[in-house]
């Protein structure tokens, strides 16, 4: 039975090649994103230890400390006696102080390098004295930095800018432009850099000022002498630090970069596995069919095997046993390509302008092992029932070339398990709506859903087909004989329209869900927000308050705010939350929010104004009082002078922003609205940049801006699954092209018929055609239908937090995706057809 199972498969290469296609490609997506995020991880963890390769100890503040959670705010940067202190202990080699913090840099064409938030600002730093060299930066063309106005730049940037030493460079911290003039260039091995950041460093006093205060470090790294080990010299430091700092070793802190690192990766492994999964899950109905199709066509040949003494166990294995072959040839060739893909993604990301550590391509064993178990773990799995179909042949099958079909009993036994699955799942979906564990019910739902209707598909095609009939009327003749061959065989026909249901079923849901999502957002900027812009860094870091005051001196600015927030703890409640500090003065021309009670002419003094939410959270009513303690760790007494709808852009506590002020250890903004004298126009807006310097770090929006950056994260995000699910849509097409060649010669003798009574070549290339086209369209309609069901059921859970939400149908995307399932039809009839036609009538005539 081996040398007969081997010998079949040989026999039906051809047949099986779709197949073995099929795998290989949902394989090698599987291999690729191993290979790729493990040869990512690898280069980033090296890249990372190697940056710390001269740390033994590094003190930082620790913000889980009970000082950090008895008062927000409270981990403090690192003073200088506590420098000099560490850097007296025995066994310290060194002791460096390390400022840091985001410095965006204009390249000479004003753009912003390393896209902006990649730019990291940190000091030079030269001993107490300011006379000494600082090991982790050495220059190589240049000085190091030693005063307000002079940076240094990595080799890396000044090659890919063109910076040289002496140019002047502009640059950006928190929102006023500097020009600055470059002393040196230094080479350094920390990761962010490697991986296509930017550094630039500043003298320590300099630094101190732009990110902590004068005195104070972000981290201090010690070097061990000889003979000390890390956890010697952590254990001699740890009785010297505050109550908000907190001592690691070298060792731990490339752990827990590692740990990082690993943590980013798996999101983007799981989330590539996941699509791989919905491949190898749209292959499934491929293998399947293309089994049955198979034991269908050797009826005779099986039935003879049982008659000559074959046991029905044995038959199963024979044919499990051509799973197997398909498996490991498709298994071992998916991982070669797989390997192939992941390094051509490499290479992409690096000709894109994203740079990625050097290192090897890691092919570890588990992607092997991998690959090899999926590609014949999924072959074998999905040939299981047509295995087991093909030992229920009797021997007396033998004597006639009929094959069975299935039974009323069966059909109607299919089509009720089908119907409770589809409505279980169907009442689990909308039951989840309201569930407090939505997610998992609704899952659960949709999935029961999805096995359900396509149980139910061979009862579905007949009726959804035969709404087609005006259309293939146009055809005439071939155009009737294509759409009868297509509900011949129900079974058949929903297998091969399943697999393209399932891929346009999560295109569909994904693409209303982001268009509906895009205009809610539009409509709530549209009803919240009264400001003809808003002013933020690119990046969304803090804004200076220089850039409001910068902006409020302009004639033409009539109302403007920034936004302030800081964290606070409110009495009787132990998580840290956040005062918004705003001008209440201005903020009823700047934003439309509904009071309940009160207004913003309430905001002054310790008055705040609430959300109702928020209030409702806390039991506050109008005119009640709240202790809260603010981020210098000082209490207040604050009162409840209004409360307003919040929405999700604006919501939580409001505060006058001279009553937050002076808990702030630096006042900064997150953003400043404003509205202008003549409105939202080119000129208006150049004129506020012009005031800011023409700075690239910083953002001026007006509502139409801002609905534009978010359409576009949404398109980039559904491009980037299009793209994905392109692979279950292409693994759908080469089922359809396998139904379809195997139809043809299974149907070989009728065709030959049909040419010999008069249809000719293009007669028959065109029934092939309308078939495919028709069977295309049916999985093209099914899963249109059910992905517009899902996205409503997800939409509602959406509108629970996100009012403005309501159900948006992208009608023109809609038409265009049924339109090519139309084209997938017909490029998968391109072979078939073509085989089809060039049959020759005799020989087809007389094949058995």
């Amino acid at each position: 039975m081996l040398r007969t199972a081997l010998r079949n498969v040989l026999a039906h290469k051809a047949r099986l090649l779709m197949t073995t296609l099929a795998v290989l490609l949902g394989v090698a997506f599987v291999a690729g994103t191993l290979v790729f995020t493990s040869t990512l991880s690898e280069a980033f963890q090296r890249s990372a230890e190697k940056g710390l390769d001269d740390v033994d100890v590094a003190v930082q503040p620790d913000d889980d400390s009970d000082a950090a959670e008895e008062t927000p705010g409270a981990a403090s940067d690192l003073p200088q006696e506590l420098l000099d202190s560490l850097g007296a202990l025995p066994g310290v080699a060194s002791a460096t102080g390390s400022v840091n913090g985001f410095a965006a840099l204009a390249d000479k064409d004003g753009d912003l390098v390393g896209a902006g938030w990649d730019t990291t600002g940190t000091n030079y730093y030269a001993g107490p004295d300011g006379t000494g060299t600082d090991d982790r930066y050495p220059m190589d063309e240049g000085r190091a930095p030693a005063g307000e106005g002079e940076i240094a730049i990595d080799a890396r940037t000044a090659e890919r800018t063109g910076y040289a030493v002496g140019d002047t460079a502009r640059l950006s911290v928190d929102g006023p432009v500097r020009e600055e003039t470059i002393t040196g260039i230094f080479t350094t091995d920390d990761g962010a850099v490697a991986a296509g950041g930017a550094m630039v460093l500043f003298d320590t006093a300099t630094a101190q000022q732009l990110y902590t205060a004068p005195g104070e470090y972000s981290r201090i790294v010690l070097r061990a002498e000889q003979g000390t080990s890390q956890e010697e010299l952590k254990t001699a430091v740890e009785p010297l630090l505050p109550a908000d700092a907190e001592a690691i070793t070298g060792d731990q802190a490339a752990k827990d970069q590692a740990d990082s690192i690993e943590a980013a990766t798996s999101g983007m492994r799981t989330a590539l596995l996941g699509f791989a999964g919905v491949a190898l899950f749209v292959g499934i109905f491929i293998i399947a069919n293309t089994f049955t199709m198979l034991v269908a066509q050797r009826t005779r040949e099986l039935a003879l095997l049982r008659a000559v003494g074959a046991s029905r166990r044995q038959v199963t294995r024979s044919v499990l046993i051509e799973a197997f072959v398909v498996g490991v040839v498709a298994g071992a060739v998916g991982l070669a390509v797989g390997i192939g893909v992941a390094a051509g993604l490499r290479s992409l990301m690096g000709s894109a302008g994203i740079t990625v550590p050097d290192g090897p391509l890691i092919i570890s064993g588990s992607a092997v092992a991998a690959s090899l178990i999926v590609g014949v773990g999924i072959t074998m799995l999905a040939a299981y029932l047509p295995a087991r179909r093909a030992a229920k042949i009797p021997p007396v099958a033998a004597m006639n070339a009929l094959h069975a079909v299935p039974t009323a009993r069966g059909l109607l036994l299919r089509n009720t398990i089908g119907a409770l699955f589809a409505a279980a799942g169907g009442a689990l979906v909308v039951v989840g709506i309201g569930a407090d564990d939505n997610g998992a019910t609704m899952g659960l739902g949709a999935a029961l859903l999805v096995v359900g209707v396509f149980v139910l598909t061979p009862l579905l095609s007949r009726p959804v087909i035969a709404l087609a009939a005006p259309l293939v009327r146009v055809f005439g003749v071939s155009g009737r004989l294509a759409r009868l061959n297509a509900v011949r065989n129900p079974r058949r026909t929903a297998a091969t329209a399943s697999a393209l249901m399932i891929g346009l079923t999560l295109i569909t849901g994904m693409t209303v869900i982001a268009t509906s999502l895009s205009h809610a957002i539009d409509k709530l900027a549209a009803e919240s927000l009264k400001s003809d812009y808003v002013v933020s860094m690119a990046n969304f870091t803090p804004l200076s308050p220089e850039i409001g005051e910068t902006l409020a001196e302009l004639p033409e600015v009539t109302a403007i705010s920034g936004l302030r927030n800081s964290p606070a703890l409110y009495e009787g409640d132990d998580d840290t939350q956040y005062l918004t500090g705003v001008d209440g003065s201005a903020m009823p021309d700047l934003v439309n929010l509904d009071f309940t009670t009160g207004s913003w002419d309430d905001l002054r003094g310790d008055a705040v104004v609430v959300d109702t939410d928020t209030a409702e959270k806390h039991g506050w009513s109008a005119g009640d009082t709240f202790t809260a303690t603010f981020e210098d760790g000082e209490t207040g007494t604050l009162t409840v002078a209004g409360l307003y709808e919040g929405n999700a852009m604006i919501t939580g506590v409001m505060i006058d922003t001279a009553a937050l002020d002076p808990h702030l250890d630096r006042v900064w903004d997150m953003q400043v609205m404003l509205r202008m004298d003549d409105g939202v126009s080119d000129a208006a807006k150049d004129r506020l940049e012009s005031a800011l310097g023409d700075n690239p770090a910083i953002l001026v929006q007006d509502r139409d801006d801002i609905s534009e950056d978010i359409a576009y994260i949404f398109n980039l995000l559904l491009n980037m699954l299009y793209g994905l699910l392109a692979m279950a849509v292409i693994v759908a097409v080469l089922g359809v092209i396998n139904t379809l060649a195997m139809s043809v010669f299974e149907r070989r003798q009728e065709i030959g018929m049909l040419r010999a009574i008069g249809l000719d070549r293009r007669g028959t290339k065109r029934m092939v055609r309308i078939e495919a086209v028709t069977i295309a369209l049916f999985g093209g309609v099914m899963g249109v239908g059910l992905g517009v069901f899902f996205a409503w059921a997800v939409g509602q859970l959406i509108s629970d937090s996100l009012a403005t939400y309501t159900l948006t149908m992208p009608w023109t995307r809609l038409i265009v995706f049924l339109v090519l399932a139309g084209v997938v039809g017909v490029l998968a009839a391109l072979w078939p057809a073509r085989r089809a036609a060039r049959l020759n009538m005799l020989e087809a005539i007389k094949a058995d």
